[in-house]
């Protein structure tokens, strides 16, 4: 008899759902785990041996994968061995009673028994299959041997970090396996939205290489925009603003981010330096970056007066993006995240720690607040009691397959920069009609506003790439909220909506009048979404904060470090796109509870949590050591890995060329070391285990690099490759605009938009049946949907819209300073 489910198991969100994951990959774990956090049984298949990642660092005091845990927690594990004669049966049995498949095979097949997913399919049209690969099964790289560091490397987000002279400095593993769980959890769980509405099931393939193209996405369109603008200039600095970085209090680190000329005045203030407030040299970040050693000289003594956070509170008086810097065991130790459940107990065997927990703050019907590791073949205690399980589907083909799994969603988007556009531009991209709220006295900043004559005729907002790029296939329309009539026709809009979305300061839109607590009046079935900084009720939530601020705040920086210890940053603003995908997971998983009940609710996303997954080990590890030597690589060996040895960025022939390398394992190891002439390495037993070669660490990447530097960095690729090691240019962003591999699979669409002309539109990593979904229509100008949507959706006459934009409630024309300060003077609130 099957023991009973654990109290209140059986209210997860998702707990109606059978997921079944096979292969191992960091990526389809992951995703496993998203759905495994809402009470989905997801019954995990492992050989007798194990999953690998069991296997892999860091390890915690007993020797378990403190990696592995933090993906599976929660899951069940099968232990299936393809050599008993009943093995396809059995897994195939598993399989045509799931509701979805994820499949990591192609990354690492783990002894899985051979089965016929395409008869299971026939079976089963219903059955949703995602299958994730480090490339894709077409184009140059599909067969590339590859590790989490080599993908990043080609996908633009190595090279840019680090010191000028080099090497590039770059996270351990732990981070592209992420970014693509959370699009394969993305793709299944808007099959599940399109079930709901009488649809089949869909077959998804994910490519973890162009899942971490959404990570470079900005610098790639500003790159089209500027051209070869972009070099790596010191480590914790990044075109195009400054200071962008982390520096040394009289205790502790302090991340400071001035973006704009205001933020930059009142840092100088703050800190006493008036002579580099008033160099009109300073006032723009370019003639700061051009300055920056010479203006850090004079700024980093001074923050040493205080601690960072002292200068935390300072930083919120004045309305700079400052925060402090934690270490890991900060984040252990923090009552907020602790409450959250950004931080959760798990338990694996007889350890007990810490890790991160579901980033996905569903307030109505939250996650599991931690849970127990399966050992292998360990069924966990509700395993098989699902909630109102779902008929399985006979329909082949989904309502609207062609337009889209979200078909018929309709979303309220009010979101500006990075961030939340991001995830309401992927909900568009799966069908969703999204309708983009601006004004004409406040749009989308990422339009690039200036409210000069000469900007405001020649409609400069009109051509900026990377708002084009977060925001196609979406329509436009602008309504002032300040004023009564706007705000009527927001709530009018809202009330038709599933979904609606801000990523503004916390409780301006409660302000306005369009708090959670309103809208859940007039619509009942709204899954309205903030995504904050630091959430609703942080301590930090009056904090002023861009994509560099989230990862300062994260912990993450603390697990790379400089000889000296600096903490370092990765990413210009790793948070805003990382935000982004978590806010399109969270709203999706929303929507699948409201389309089964009715009932919306309110999701509490702070951005900067959502970072945390990429340091999970080496926090899991800290909370039962306790000791923070052991969490991360030593200082100074930033670009070396807890497993693999060797793993770093070696030098290429040519100015600034790089390429990371690494062996994942002996045999990997062994033509590794006969590639670069030492044959004697190769035929060394004692070598073979990685630990061996760790105490010649500093010579093997000697011989290692003293081969790649005489060659071109492309050519050390293809040879390294054709001997399957591991290996991978670190590009810049602007060479993706035209990677081979990119161009033989359509990654890059060409749309035409008014102003911009002919531009490149980035794919989504996840393709339908193998296609890529081809981009609809353009990013809108500003207003440009104001008749269809007024007219349309919300029976305006023409004499009311023609009133509306003569009051300028409405427009498509950017208010010019003068006009908008007068406005101010007539409608102070």
């Amino acid at each position: 008899m099957r023991a009973g489910p654990k109290v209140g198991f059986l209210m997860g969100v998702l707990s109606h759902l059978r997921i079944v994951e096979i292969g191992s990959s960091a990526a389809t774990s992951y995703c496993a785990r998203l759905f495994a956090d809402f009470g989905a049984d997801v019954q995990k298949v492992e050989p007798p041996t194990g999953d690998q990642l069991r296997r892999t660092a860091p390890l915690t005091p007993s020797g378990q994968s403190a990696w592995f845990a933090f993906l599976n927690f929660n899951k069940s594990s099968n232990v299936i061995d393809s050599s008993e004669p009943n093995s396809i049966p059995q897994l195939t049995s598993l399989i045509e009673d799931c509701d979805i498949l994820i499949d990591g095979r192609d990354v690492d097949p783990a002894d899985c028994p051979s089965i016929d997913i395409v008869a299971i399919r026939q079976r089963r049209p219903g059955l949703i299959h995602v299958e994730a690969s480090w490339f894709g099964a077409q184009g140059p790289y599909a067969k590339f041997a590859a590790t989490d560091s080599t993908v990043r490397a080609l996908a633009g987000l190595v090279k840019l970090a680090g010191p000028a002279e080099g090497p590039p400095l770059h996270a351990p593993d732990f981070q592209a396996g992420i970014l693509a769980g959370l699009w394969a959890f993305i793709a299944a769980t808007s099959s599940v939205v399109a079930q709901m509405r009488g649809g089949g099931g869909r077959s998804w393939s994910v490519s973890i290489f162009e899942s971490n193209l959404a990570l470079t996405e900005y610098l790639m369109f500003e790159s089209f925009a500027q051209g070869d603008v972009m070099r790596r200039i010191g480590i914790n600095r990044f075109w195009p603003n400054f200071p962008t970085g982390i520096y040394l209090t009289k205790c502790g680190w302090v991340g400071v981010t001035t973006a704009k000329p205001e933020q930059w005045r009142a840092f100088c203030d703050m800190l006493g330096l008036p002579e580099l407030r008033d160099d009109p040299a300073l006032t723009f970040n370019e003639g700061r970056l051009q300055n920056a050693d010479r203006i850090e000289g004079q700024f980093i003594p001074k923050l040493k007066a205080r601690t960072a956070l002292e200068w935390f509170a300072e930083g919120l008086t004045r309305k700079i993006p400052i925060v402090p810097v934690p270490e890991i065991s900060d984040l252990l130790q923090d009552p907020e995240r602790l409450a959250r459940g950004a931080i959760v107990p798990i338990r694996m065997g007889e350890e007990g720690g810490l890790t991160v927990g579901s980033v996905l703050r569903l307030t109505s019907t939250p996650p599991l607040q931690g849970g127990k590791v399966p050992a292998a073949g360990e069924q966990q205690v509700f395993a098989g009691c699902r909630t109102d399980a779902p008929k399985k589907s006979d329909s082949a083909v989904g309502i609207g397959a062609d337009r889209g799994s979200l078909y018929g969603i309709r979303v309220i988007d009010f979101t500006m920069g990075w961030a939340g556009p991001l995830c309401t531009r992927t909900l568009a991209d799966l069908g969703a009609d999204v309708i983009k709220i601006e004004a004409i006295q406040y749009p989308d900043w990422w339009r690039g506003i200036d409210r000069r004559p000469g900007y405001v005729t020649d409609k400069m907002y009109e051509k900026a790439p990377c708002f084009c790029m977060v925001n196609r296939n979406k329509r436009g329309i602008t309504l002032d909220l300040k004023r009564p009539q706007g705000l009527a026709l927001a709530k009018r809009l809202l009330a038709g909506a599933d979904i609606a979305v801000d990523n503004f300061s916390v409780d301006v839109l409660s302000r306005l009048g369009l708090g959670y607590n309103v809208l859940r009046a007039l619509n009942p079935r709204l899954v309205m979404m903030s995504m904050s900084a630091f959430g609703t009720n942080s301590i930090h939530r009056e904090c002023r904060a861009y994509g560099s601020t989230l990862e300062q705040a994260s912990g993450l920086p603390g697990v790379i470090r400089t000889a000296d210890g600096l903490p370092v940053m990765t990413h210009i603003a790793l948070g805003d796109p990382v935000g982004g995908l978590n806010g399109c997971a969270a709203v999706l998983t929303a929507l699948v509870h409201a389309r089964r009940t009715g009932q919306g609710q309110f999701i509490d996303l702070a951005q900067t949590e959502c970072l945390m997954p990429f340091a999970a080990p080496w926090i899991t590890v800290q909370s039962i050591s306790g000791l923070p030597h052991e969490v991360a690589p030593p200082p100074g060996s930033t670009n070396r890995h807890p497993e693999y040895v060797p793993h770093g960025c070696f030098r290429c022939a040519g100015e600034d060329k790089w390429i990371i390398v690494a062996a994942t394992d002996d045999h990997m190891w062994q033509r590794l070391a006969t590639l670069v002439g030492r044959t004697d390495w190769a035929m060394d037993s004692s070598l073979r285990p990685a630990a061996a070669r760790r105490a010649i660490e500093d010579e093997i990447e000697r011989y290692v690099e003293a081969w790649t530097v005489s060659r071109n960095e492309d050519d050390a690729m293809a040879e390294l490759q054709a001997a399957r090691i591991a290996s991978g240019v670190a590009r810049l962003p602007i060479d993706l605009l035209q990677d081979r591999h990119l161009r033989s699979r359509a990654f890059l669409q060409e749309l035409e938009r008014p102003f911009i002309g002919v531009h490149p539109q980035p794919s989504m990593p996840i393709r339908d049946n193998g296609n890529p979904r081809l981009v609809r229509t353009a990013a809108p100008t500003l207003g440009q949907h104001n008749r269809e949507i007024l007219s349309d959706l919300l029976g305006l006459s023409d004499d009311e819209i023609t009133q509306l934009a003569k009051d300028q409630i409405i427009g498509t024309a950017l208010l010019p300073e003068a006009e908008l300060e007068t406005e101010k003077n007539v409608y102070p609130n």
